[in-house]
């Protein structure tokens, strides 16, 4: 309650303040990569560059509209950035886009996989109210559940260690394929009982470990995506990452709609929905654990977020509508309402929310506020 509170006094300032407004990133608050081949080039490090130094580089990349692509690394890799205003939670509409890098093939060695893809390195949004009122993202964070999160192949509570490879390593190249100079390179080890390495290419060589960090490994939790690259050659040399249908950044290209959010979608750590009428903090990261022979890691790229509201963009959210299996003759002329997130049973839809109204020939999208 106090976190809708807070924010509502928020979206209520921004229709009385007459101060202006920038529809892009003002603020990089957090850049934490995870080990892959664009660390400390995207951005630059410098020898002596502090946490704080990365996270001004990244900012500067980003702010303002500079559109200056960033790399988050490998699995986990995320950044924390901010506008200088609370962006809206404008009801069945999306409120904010995510700019990155991602394409699609313009061939496919698998022609009749009609599915699009290229190069689609999803990363998982999640959102934040300033909800104690200090300007920094140190309040409860929200998943923004896309379109694979009860993809029953989609792992939560995932969890990753990399660990920091010894200045004297002895590289491992590939014989087969001059490409990877090192097929050893950075080891990791997760909470499901696998293991692998990031592997070191021919064309970047500089270290892959962000070089600001001491410490000896680096852990990272969340969401973990299922794998979407797939050999269509079968020679490993022509990968395709496809795309997932809606909810990620970096995921589809920016000219599509699909890679705007809709704040709508924001769930607990339960996996329940959460009514925030505005927000003031993103987060992205990685959310593929997978390497694609010279591509290397997937890593997400991010150069930019727009307040679509302040745009003046109207986009409506046309996500599907994913509903639970009803027996036939269950209706017998009535309707029934369940919660869209997990599909609960609801007698009213009071609690604020999205609903699903299902009847035995209509089915309709409900937003209680």
């Amino acid at each position: 309650m106090k976190t809708r509170f807070l924010c509502t006094l928020f979206v209520f300032s921004i229709a009385i303040s007459m101060l202006a407004q920038s529809p892009y990133i003002s603020r990089v608050f957090e850049f934490m990569p995870a080990p892959g081949q664009f660390v400390n080039e995207m951005p630059y490090y410098d020898k002596g560059d502090t946490h704080q130094d990365m996270a001004r580089k990244t900012e500067e990349c980003l702010a303002d509209n500079a559109r200056v692509i960033v790399s988050l690394g490998g699995y986990g890799g995320y950044i924390v950035f901010g506008f200088d205003h609370a962006v809206e939670n404008k009801p069945g509409q999306m409120d904010f886009e995510i700019l990155g890098n991602a394409f699609y093939s313009n061939a496919n060695a698998n022609a009749s996989n009609a599915k699009k893809g290229g190069s689609c390195e999803a990363g998982i949004v999640m959102v934040s109210c300033d909800e104690n009122g200090n300007g920094v993202p140190d309040d409860e964070w929200y998943e923004l559940a896309g379109s694979e999160f009860h993809n029953p192949h989609t792992t939560k509570g995932y969890s990753i260690t990399y660990y920091r490879p010894a200045n004297d390593k002895q590289a491992t190249p590939d014989p087969s394929n001059p490409a990877i100079s090192d097929t050893s390179y950075i080891a990791w080890l997760d909470n499901q009982g696998q293991h692998g390495y990031v592997q070191r290419n021919a064309y970047n060589s500089q270290s892959y470990w962000p070089e600001w960090v001491d410490a000896d490994s680096l852990c990272f939790q969340g969401t973990l995506l299922p794998k979407n690259a797939v050999d269509e050659n079968g020679l490993g040399t022509y990968y395709v990452l496809y795309a997932f249908d809606w909810g990620y950044a970096d995921n589809h290209p920016n000219t599509d709609a699909r890679s705007s959010f809709n704040i709508e979608w924001a769930v607990d750590g339960e996996g329940k929905s959460v009514n925030l009428p505005a927000i003031h903090f993103v987060k992205v990261y990685t959310a593929l654990n997978q390497t694609c022979g010279w591509l290397g890691e997937t890593s997400t790229e991010v150069m930019g977020a727009n307040d679509l509201h302040l745009l003046n963009r109207q986009i409506d959210d046309t996500t599907p509508v994913q509903s639970p299996t009803v027996s036939q003759g269950f209706f017998k002329g009535n309707k029934i309402r369940y919660t869209l997130l997990n599909g609960m049973r609801v007698n009213s839809p009071s609690v604020p929310g999205i609903y699903i109204e299902h009847s035995a020939n209509a089915m309709r999208k409900l937003i209680v506020r």
